[in-house]
C-alpha cells in the first residue's frame, strides 16, 4: 500500500471535521523551513474568517493529529485565511471562481510558454478554460504547477 503524503493524510483527517463546522479547507502545506516543520492550513468560509475561526481550527486538528498520530515529527502549526490571491487547486476553487481573474504556471511549455494570466472561463473535464486577451485556451489540470486568484484593485 502506498504511503499517502502528511499534507494529503491532513485534508483527508481534518476535512469532514471543518465542513461539519461551516468552513471550507482551502488547503494543507507541510513542509521544512529551517530546522524546523510547519503545517499550514487554509480555511475560509462564506463571510470571511475571524481569528476565533482559526483557534478553533488550531485546537481541533491538533487533537485530531495528535489522537490519529498522523505526524510523528515535532512541528508548527498555523492557521489563516487563504488571502486575496488565493490558491486554485481543486474542481470545486475552479468552479467558484469562474470569471474571476488568474494566474497559471503550467508544468511543461504549453504552446512555447509556462506562465498565463487571464480570465478563468470554465472548468470541465478536468480542464481549465481561460480567455487570454480574448482567445480561449485550455490547460489540463495534470499540467497545472500552480494557479491563483488575481488580486483585482
Amino acid at each position: 500500500m502506498a504511503k499517502v503524503p502528511i499534507a494529503q493524510a491532513v485534508m483527508d483527517l481534518i476535512e469532514p471535521v471543518l465542513v461539519a463546522e461551516g468552513l471550507e479547507l482551502v488547503d494543507v502545506e507541510y513542509k521544512k523551513e529551517g530546522p524546523d516543520w510547519v503545517l499550514r492550513i487554509f480555511i475560509d468560509k462564506e463571510k470571511g474568517i475571524t481569528v476565533g475561526d482559526c483557534q478553533k481550527v488550531s485546537h481541533l486538528t491538533g487533537d485530531l493529529i495528535d489522537v490519529e498520530e498522523t505526524i510523528k515529527t515535532p512541528f508548527n502549526l498555523e492557521v489563516s485565511s487563504p488571502g486575496l490571491n488565493r490558491s486554485l487547486k481543486r474542481e470545486k476553487d475552479f468552479l467558484k471562481f469562474k470569471g474571476k481573474q488568474i494566474r497559471l504556471h503550467s508544468l511543461s511549455p504549453i504552446d512555447s510558454r509556462r506562465k498565463f494570466t487571464g480570465i478563468l472561463a470554465d472548468f470541465k473535464d478536468q480542464t481549465v478554460f481561460m480567455d487570454l486577451d480574448g482567445e480561449p485556451f485550455k490547460i489540463p489540470l495534470s499540467q497545472v504547477a500552480k494557479a491563483n486568484l488575481v488580486i483585482e484593485i
